[in-house]
């Protein structure tokens, strides 16, 4: 009878193993030579495609990407939303877990897939680099696990949507630093690198979807844009959103889907309307409008056909979705609270007890000018960006990972604020008064397993913003967010710790707060920073050092033999 359960569980085992596989890519970071909007120019491309390749592993599998660099840029490859867990070396962001790959050099990214299923993406996490370095990264359930927990879909697509620029994205960020003001707006929205028929040359260059009437089709959306957040429709369909950022949600319908740089959001659309052409659509959401952004839509065109009729509609006109006004934060405010996860039986709890209690107040403010800063106003001065008060300060020579590691000194300190340093009427701009802003690269030092629960607070500095906020490594649970200051004795009535959200990116309502939660079981250095690209090199980010655990199995490994020096 033993050797009978012996052999059982052996052949459980291996069998196992044997349904796992190495997902293996090589990606060829390279020059581009492209055309939109009537102007030929040079991009950064991975394997010389827009959007990259698509990634697509189960969950179970070890992913190992050979990252070769053809290109003038450092670069780094970020996945985002995989743990890493034990891998931090391949996590990506520049001069946090690696120094950059510098050009004529390659990096070799493997990390295994655990506890994860769902809609992904990967992308450039050096400069402005990742307008046009990113792609797909789709996991899906292990193998002969049932599908998914929502009605099956005849066919899957994937919409990436993305901004585009005339110019070299690079200078754009420059002159933007160089000039200590906003960065230049991109000249056109895209859907799977696609401007669509509103922009100029760009009618063959429309995104299209053909359907079958009675279908299901499961919509992998992707807002991999550097500054803008999405209002995202099709006419005369309704969605039923099952998944945000590769956490399964109980089903929510809505006609307007809404999403922020960084974010995914999964959702089934039937093919019930009458057949024809219909316009799926972005347009921008902009909290502040008294902000530059560029106030255009990008389309592509579902089209339905049929197999057993001659019968076409490519000729007809396609109906139009009307869109949600730029500042419409009803919709955006209803959209992001009223969605909840999805409870299965091997669904992680909320956990209750909380060990560290922190308030992030975070947002733009102003500095003097640098020296560096060769175009910048002198009377109006410098926009900053900080958390507690603590603009990030990037290191230059050694990965805080690294130094990690190796307990090296002197690039980077234990002491990032809990609490800002000044508690003020937050969200009211006449009651602020100008805060000096400290440059530092600090951290803060949790211990391994211990329970994380962050007050995301924003403020009105220089307006009040929808600031999409990315925690690497981990996912989190969202408790509750609101408007206005955060209120401990009323906020606390309004946690969901039933079935609340799952996400690694939250847009916090603009001149309102956010509570997330999460266990810190993945030691090493993770950062957590906005998500609108223009905000991170100001400074717009933190990150957290969670400590080793107690058993080999909780320490961080060496880094690999190919790691990139600085």
């Amino acid at each position: 009878m033993v050797n009978f359960l012996a052999l059982t569980f052996l052949c459980v085992l291996f069998g196992s193993v044997a349904d796992a596989a190495i997902v293996e890519h090589t990606f060829h970071v390279q020059n581009l030579t492209i055309t939109r909007l009537c102007e030929t120019r040079v991009i950064t491309s991975i394997n010389g495609h827009l959007p990259g390749p698509k990634i697509e592993a189960h969950e179970g599998d070890t992913i190992v990407v050979h990252v070769i660099n053809q290109s003038p840029y450092n670069i780094s490859i970020h996945w985002h939303g995989m743990f890493q867990r034990l891998t931090p070396w391949s996590d990506g962001p520049d001069m946090i877990t690696q120094c950059p790959i510098q050009p004529g050099n390659r990096y070799t990214y493997r990390y295994n897939v655990t506890d994860q299923e769902g809609t992904l993406w990967w992308h450039a996490h050096v400069s402005y680099l990742r307008a046009t370095a990113h792609g797909a990264l789709i996991i899906r359930p292990r193998h002969g696990v049932k599908a998914y927990p929502f009605t099956r879909p005849d066919k899957e697509e994937t919409i990436i949507l993305g901004e585009w620029w005339n110019a070299n994205v690079v200078d754009v960020e420059q002159e933007a630093l160089n000039s200590g003001g906003a960065a230049n707006t991109s000249d056109a929205y895209t859907i799977n690198g696609k401007p669509g028929d509103l922009y100029n040359c760009s009618e063959d260059q429309t995104h299209k979807l053909e359907v079958e009437s009675g279908k299901i089709y499961l919509l992998r959306i992707i807002n991999a844009a550097l500054n803008t957040e999405f209002f995202f429709k099709v006419a005369g369909h309704n969605f039923t959103v099952v998944a945000i950022d590769a956490g399964y949600t109980d089903p929510y319908e809505t006609d307007t889907i809404v999403i922020a740089p960084g974010q995914t959001v999964d959702a089934l659309l039937r093919a019930d309307a009458d057949p024809g052409r219909y316009y799926l659509a972005a347009s921008p959401y902009e909290s502040t409008l008294g902000l530059p952004f560029a106030n255009i839509t990008t389309r592509g065109i579902v089209e339905y056909v049929s197999n057993v009729s001659a019968s076409s509609y490519s000729d007809s006109l396609p109906v139009m979705p009307v869109m949600p006004v730029a500042n419409d934060s009803d919709t955006t405010y209803r959209f992001y609270t009223n969605i909840t996860g999805l409870v299965r039986s091997n669904s992680p709890a909320v956990p209750l007890q909380v060990d560290e209690d922190m308030l992030v107040a975070y947002g733009l403010g102003l500095t003097p000018c640098r020296p560096s800063q060769t175009k910048c106003n002198a009377t109006i001065g410098s926009i900053a960006a900080s958390m507690n008060n603590v603009s990030f300060l990037f290191p230059t020579k050694t990965s805080l990972l690294e130094a990690f590691y190796k307990n090296e000194p002197d690039v980077y300190t234990e002491d990032f604020p809990e609490k800002p340093p000044t508690t003020f009427d937050f969200t009211n701009a006449s009651a602020i008064t100008n805060i000096f802003t400290a440059k530092g690269t600090k951290v803060k030092k949790v211990k391994y397993n211990s329970t994380v629960q962050v007050v995301l607070q924003n403020t009105a500095i220089i307006g009040t913003e929808n600031h999409p906020i990315h925690l690497h490594g981990f996912n989190f649970f969202v408790l509750a967010q609101g408007l206005g200051n955060f209120n401990e004795s009323t906020a606390v009535k309004k946690y969901n710790l039933v079935n609340p959200q799952v996400r690694n990116t939250i847009a916090v309502p603009a001149g309102g707060w956010a509570v997330i939660r999460f266990v810190a079981n993945n030691p090493g250095i993770w950062i957590m920073h906005c998500h609108f690209d223009v905000h991170l090199p100001l400074g717009l980010a933190m990150a957290f050092e969670v400590e080793n655990g107690p058993t080999p199995a909780d320490v961080v490994p060496p880094p690999p033999e190919d790691y990139p020096t600085c």
